[in-house]
């Protein structure tokens, strides 16, 4: 015979101000938790989303980014060249030869909150005339898109707030040079939002690099990137690695993630063990103060497997009831975006919070994890009572 559900609701009601302390510590932890997976899916998300399907990354083999990478003139000449790149409607090869360096900029507003401003690492994308038509889903917000052959740039959104000069119509500093802003453009929060496009060719001169750094390539046929990838990688006069752009990207996400999860995990479980004892004593308690019940439920016929059930229950819902609030407000953080440095390319990368299906079901198991750890012994102490000494008590 099993013990009513609302057995376990009164009982917890009864107890207002120790549900309220238990399931609130829960909730801290379970919004810890939530928002380190949702940090991490935010970062891969916005890397992930800034590459596609259709494109090519080639960059020099061993390189690893962008921006350790070398491609001469004539090797980017040959890999535009392959019968599998892409031909526009004007019969222009879909290529961009690109080049991409970092610079320091100063941010416009404090993140310590001293009121000194801290410059920061912003990566500058030198492209070819076919660069935006390689990312359908970069379009321009406001302004126009540079000129060929001028000192003009666009910005990003996200880095157009963000740091000083780049506002539309502002001016930008750097290779010696000064950089209008024309254009903002809008990469729809993926990495394209912290970058400033110019024009190659005028870039290139202006930080003395004789080489690109990249050169993206739009496929043809999806089908046809493993032949493109081995003619190009085993081109005795290349040494290239190549890789679809948004593997490319997702690798960029990888060592960021990876330290975030881990530390992230790590203080979670530390948080979770101060919250599994103090739903264990909550229980305890509990189980102290109704001895008389547990004896009179054993004496009305209710089974051992009941009594433990039956506090098991009452703890899973205090778990619960403190991870539905946790991730509540774990979920008010998609509306928060955040800047760091990419420890890959050591840029300036903003991006948002992101709470998916799959973040909301690990969170809730751990909680009910912890739910049934907090309650497992308690309610071993419960069903284990003798039915005379716990009437006696009474």
């Amino acid at each position: 015979m099993a013990i009513p559900l609302s057995y376990s609701l009164r009982n917890l009601a009864t107890r207002r101000l120790t549900t309220f302390l238990t399931a609130g510590a829960m909730a801290l932890v379970v919004f810890v938790f939530a928002a380190v997976l949702m940090m991490v899916a935010g970062l891969r998300q916005t890397l992930v989303d800034t590459g596609s399907e259709d494109n090519v990354v080639a960059i020099r083999k061993g390189s690893g980014t962008e921006m350790q990478s070398g491609i001469d003139r004539a090797s980017a000449a040959l890999m535009e060249s392959q019968p599998q790149v892409a031909i526009g409607p004007g019969g222009q090869l879909i290529c961009s030869k690109e080049t991409v360096v970092l610079i320091t900029l100063p941010k416009r507003r404090s993140d310590t909150g001293t009121g000194a401003v801290q410059p920061a690492n912003v990566t500058v994308r030198g492209i070819g005339s076919m660069g935006l038509a390689l990312r359908p889903q970069v379009k321009l917000a406001m302004g126009r898109m540079f000129r060929p052959g001028s000192y003009e740039v666009i910005a990003g959104s996200s880095l157009a707030t963000r740091f000083q000069g780049a506002g539309l119509g502002e001016t930008l500093r750097f290779g010696n040079r000064e950089w209008i802003v024309v254009g903002i453009l809008d990469a729809g929060k993926s990495g394209f939002d912290s970058e400033i496009w110019g024009d190659a060719d005028q870039l290139m001169p202006a930080f003395r690099r004789p080489v690109f750094s990249s050169v993206i390539l739009r496929l043809s046929d999806r089908n046809s990137f493993d032949t493109l990838r081995t003619v190009l990688e085993n081109d005795p006069r290349l040494s290239v690695e190549v890789k679809r752009e948004r593997q490319y990207y997702a690798d960029q996400s990888e060592l960021m993630a990876n330290f975030i999860r881990i530390l992230g995990l790590t203080l979670s479980i530390i948080f979770s063990i101060g919250a599994v004892i103090g739903a264990m004593i909550t229980m305890f308690a509990s189980v102290a103060s109704r001895t008389g019940e547990i004896g009179t439920l054993r004496a009305l016929g209710f089974r051992r497997s009941a009594v433990l059930g039956a506090f098991l229950v009452e703890s899973l819902i205090l778990a619960l009831v403190g991870g539905v609030v946790g991730l509540a407000l774990a979920s008010a953080m998609q509306l928060v975006t955040i800047s760091t440095m990419n420890f890959q390319s050591f840029a300036e990368l903003a991006f948002s919070f992101q709470l998916t299906p799959r973040i909301a079901f690990q969170t809730m198991l751990f909680t009910l994890v912890m739910g049934f750890l907090g309650g497992f012994l308690p309610a071993v102490r419960a069903a284990r009572m003798n039915i005379v000494t716990a009437l006696r008590a009474a």
